[in-house]
């Protein structure tokens, strides 16, 4: 059950770093969608490697094949099953670690669970994954875009250099103009100088990636364990690499006092109710309030990194283990628009679970 997610809008991931193919089974996309190919393969694209000097280089094409579930451009209400072949592997690059765990992976808790492994870019654990997670999330956005849902994703912070304008003075729409995906050009230049400098040292670096959606209808989310804010935080925090999450004030609310806290509710000339502020990120007891929900995402400094560090191999033995291999020294340009699929897939979801809710007997 771990590779399934999702209650109505359901994606079931298949596939390895090294193995032949990644894919994704997605159950519960409403039929007659108009079914944009080209739209899923620009957000691949965007997931890619190979984009600069700052990403690995290991060379994939990531083309989409659809399977089924896709007739004459209209989704039929049926399982729609999508896959890219791997192409570029080198799993030689990974045959020193075939018994040795590399500090911070998943080698050793997958080893101690399974008792068994795939070395080879480190398996399922891998990145490699996502891109099923981007392509299901493309749909889910398809969908979304119907209703008026726009969903952005950007860096905000790489290492200790941080992007301190609020996102509603941002130009979201020049996000995609530079290799960092800051919508800052300045910063996206200082930034990008800095994980360039730390490549070249063969050491990594984390950051963060914010979201900003807008469009969300009222009501989204359940009261108790369902709660919206939840649910996104799961998403995000099943992204490999994440190592935090917080949505509207976060932790800069506990030092605020409730009466700068508080969200003042009015109720606008045409009857729209809105509120003055929006500390609670759009989302007030676990249900959208229909304002903007914004959260943050945190990227911790990639596993693998060109220097030599102690570990132990399986049998328990002290060794070094050397990094080989292709690898990002900061992830965060790439995880752009993996948030964005994330969030896509949990707000189309409940948003279909709020329709059969509200469904006439």
């Amino acid at each position: 059950m771990g590779s399934i997610y999702g209650k109505l809008f359901q994606i079931s991931t298949f596939g390895e770093s090294h193995g032949a193919a990644v894919g994704v089974v997605v159950q519960g996309c409403p039929a007659g969608i108009s079914f944009d190919l080209a739209f899923i393969q620009s957000e691949l694209d965007r997931r890619k490697p190979g984009q600069s000097r700052i990403t690995t280089q290991r060379k994939e094409a990531d083309s989409i094949e659809v399977l089924s579930g896709v007739f004459e451009g209209k989704t039929t209400g049926t399982p729609i099953a999508m896959l890219v072949w791997n192409g570029d592997q080198r799993s030689k690059d990974y045959s020193h670690i075939s018994d040795q765990f590399r500090p911070s992976h998943a080698d050793y808790t997958y080893f101690a669970k399974y008792g068994l492994r795939d070395y080879r870019g480190g398996g399922r654990s891998s990145a490699r994954e996502t891109v099923a997670r981007v392509a299901a999330g493309a749909l889910a956005k398809m969908v979304l875009s119907q209703i008026g849902v726009q969903i952005t994703a950007y860096v905000s912070q790489v290492g200790t250099l941080k992007l301190s304008t609020p996102v509603e003075q941002l130009d979201l729409n020049i996000t995609e103009t530079n290799a960092v995906r800051c919508p800052d050009p300045a910063m996206a230049d200082q930034m990008f100088h800095y994980i360039d400098e730390i490549r070249k040292q063969g050491d990594s670096v984390g950051g963060v990636v914010s979201a900003y959606i807008t469009g969300v209808p009222v009501g989204l989310g359940e009261p108790v364990f369902d709660k919206l804010h939840a649910e996104l935080g799961k998403a995000m925090l099943s992204i490999n690499a994440v190592k935090g999450f917080e949505y509207g004030s976060g932790f800069d609310g506990v030092e605020k006092k409730g009466s700068e806290h508080n969200d003042v509710i009015v109720k606008e000339a045409d009857g729209t109710v809105r509120t003055l502020t929006n500390h609670s990120g759009g989302i007030q007891g676990g249900i959208s309030n229909g304002e903007p929900i914004y959260f943050r995402v945190g990227f911790k400094p990639v596993a693998t990194i060109m220097q030599d560090q102690d570990s132990i191999n399986e049998q328990g033995d002290k060794i070094t283990v050397s990094g080989k291999g292709r690898h990002d020294p900061c992830v965060v340009p790439r995880a752009v628009p993996i948030v964005e699929a994330m969030a896509a897939i949990v707000i189309l979801d409940f948003y279909l679970r709020n329709r059969v809710i509200q469904m006439p007997s």
